[in-house]
């Protein structure tokens, strides 16, 4: 086989025919073939051509698999959240563990919503709402005490005339109040029950 036009990537197949090598085309095999302008598009993101050959590149995150495709470079592992993450559709997103804590401004550590101050906290007329880290539980207010009372508990007032924990004058009487208490000055004594006279 004589090819008097040469084959300049390729082999001479018979009386001026050319067998091009890969990633070349023309009659005499000199041009470049642009593989990138095939279809199926040879590269999932990104493809540059190359002379005689091609190259694939893969978008930000991702990296290229032997096999042509890209996949997420962002695994769990690599993202380093605080408390563990999912992965969906490619992409990497860090999680909390409780509906009371929230990703922070780096969105990988968590941090603390006050349930207490936002109003999201539900507690009953006789107790106090108290933040913890990721959620709040409800205590006695003050002047009242956790008891169990016909098979629940409950929060009841404290006595604090019985208990002796109020700070009444030597000479004044204690009168309980519901969740405190008052002080009043014996007869023949004049005062506001702290001081008497």
């Amino acid at each position: 086989a004589i090819c008097g036009h040469g084959c300049k990537y390729g082999e001479c197949m018979g009386p001026n025919q050319c067998k091009c090598f890969p990633g070349f085309t023309g009659k005499t095999c000199n041009q470049d073939l642009n593989e990138c302008g095939l279809k199926p598009r040879p590269c999932e993101h990104r493809c540059m051509n190359t002379h005689g050959s091609y190259k694939c590149y893969c978008l930000n995150g991702y990296m290229l698999m032997p096999d042509g495709t890209c996949a997420s470079s962002r695994t769990c592992a690599m993202v380093n959240c605080q408390y563990g993450c999912e992965e969906v559709q490619g992409e990497v997103q860090c999680l909390c563990p409780s509906g009371g804590l929230q990703l922070g401004p780096n969105g990988r550590t968590c941090i603390d919503i006050d349930e207490c101050s936002t109003g999201k906290a539900v507690c009953s007329y006789n107790r106090r709402c108290v933040n913890t880290f990721g959620s709040y539980y409800c205590k006695c207010q003050l002047g009242y005490e956790l008891k169990y009372v016909s098979g629940r508990y409950d929060c009841v007032d404290v006595n604090e005339c019985v208990t002796n924990t109020h700070r009444c004058n030597l000479h004044a009487e204690c009168l309980n109040t519901e969740g405190s208490f008052k002080c009043k000055c014996k007869q023949g004594y004049r005062g506001n029950g702290f001081d008497c006279a």
